[in-house]
């Protein structure tokens, strides 16, 4: 198809552009910046056909959302799919051998909702109930099963700090924060050690170890092949997963980051990326107290690479823009907020070759909308996800 006539918002330019957005087969095809390039001719108007052209009429057109943590599909929306509850694992506070995957559930109820809002994205995964929760995957909003939706099968190994972990298992082996540190570290090692005892039996069935699954997972991990998703409220619970990761020498993302804005300097100097949120709920627990909308925009400023997170359903996965909006509201760059529910977010979860941008080659995942998309008052006119139309309002 072809949008003629956007105004065009594609994540990586400063600025938008008064343009064109040309797909083909799935991907996009071309981008006319129309101050430096002429628009379709009449004869490639006809190739498309009348029902292949869209006129934006200058509205604003913004590559498709993106959400770095969420457990949309996993938590089932009431009624639809019976309030399902299939994020968290409460037998074991040590499951890296879980996949989110195999939980996933293309049919969520909140599925519609979300790609009405223009987001057509997400990472989604295991809870923070455990030390370490298993693997989360990252899915297209579309489609009748998850093959349909699967785009990155395993993008992060989730793990956690802080009061969840200490919550769900106080009554049998984790009730303080050392007992959470400990029980990742050790099953690093001991994924460390499964790795080199395997590496050195050359393939010799009789001198390899015995199959151990967790280590298999953890061994990923240890590759550089996953990094660990950490989720991380307080400042020192960030400086732990950092400090961990570090010992390791695996890579780590920074997930919910609540107190981010109180080590920023350290968080530029670590590298890492970070996920905020989700911030548009109450403070339900301790570590919760510093929670703020100032948060993205400080660590944006302090040239953190952001992205901000509903977290879903904490909030409901369609208000992830408005998230984006309240971040500005409170301060944050325009197009910094913009970049972390895009090409941030992508960048985050490993998807951004694919999505996150408008950009030739790239995913045509494309949303149209009457106005600027962070403003609640702006509608979601059109969504296109891998180039077909995924949602258009009535």
């Amino acid at each position: 198809m072809i949008i003629k006539n956007a105004l065009i918002f594609d994540a990586v330019s400063d600025d938008p552009f008064l343009g064109d957005v040309l797909t083909a087969g799935g991907k996009i095809a071309r981008v006319i910046r129309k101050e430096w390039e002429s628009e379709p001719d009449a004869g490639t108007l006809a190739e498309y056909g009348k029902d292949g052209v869209i006129d934006a009429g200058g509205m604003r057109v913004y590559p498709g959302l993106v959400d770095a943590h969420s457990h949309i599909g996993l938590d089932g929306h009431g009624g639809s799919t019976g309030g399902t509850q299939d994020y968290n694992e409460h037998n074991d506070p040590v499951t890296p051998q879980l996949r989110g995957m195999d939980s996933y559930n293309p049919r969520d109820g909140a599925i519609p909702a979300a790609l009405a809002g223009g987001v057509t994205t997400v990472c989604t995964g295991p809870g923070s109930s455990n030390v370490i929760g298993g693997t989360a995957t990252v899915v297209k909003l579309v489609g009748n099963t998850l093959d349909d939706a699967l785009l990155i099968p395993e993008a992060a190994m989730k793990c956690a700090f802080g009061e969840n972990p200490k919550r769900c298992y106080k009554d049998r082996s984790n009730s303080a924060r050392m007992s959470t540190a400990a029980k990742l570290r050790e099953a690093l090692f001991s994924a460390r050690d499964y790795m080199l005892r395997k590496e050195a039996a050359g393939g010799e069935i009789t001198k390899m170890p015995k199959f151990d699954m967790k280590a298999e997972s953890l061994m990923r991990v240890l590759k550089g092949e996953l990094p660990l998703k950490a989720h991380a409220h307080r400042a020192d619970d960030i400086m732990t997963a950092i400090r961990i990761a570090k010992e390791f020498g695996v890579a780590v993302t920074v997930e919910h980051c609540t107190e981010g804005n109180l080590i920023k300097d350290e968080l530029k100097a670590a590298g890492v990326r970070v996920a905020v949120g989700p911030t548009l709920s109450n403070v339900s627990k301790p570590e919760l107290i510093n929670k703020s909308w100032t948060t993205p925009g400080v660590l944006a400023s302090a040239g953190i690479p952001v992205s901000i997170i509903t977290d879903a359903p904490v909030i409901p996965q369609e208000y992830l823009p408005l998230c984006a909006g309240l971040a500005v509201k409170a301060g944050m760059n325009e197009r910094d907020a913009l970049r972390a529910i895009t090409i941030n977010a992508a960048r985050h979860i490993g998807a951004d070759g694919r999505v996150g941008s408008l950009e030739e080659g790239k995913d045509a995942d494309i949303v149209i909308a009457s106005g600027n998309i962070l403003h609640s008052e702006s509608e979601v006119i059109t969504v296109i996800v891998n180039g077909k139309v995924a949602y258009r309002k009535d």
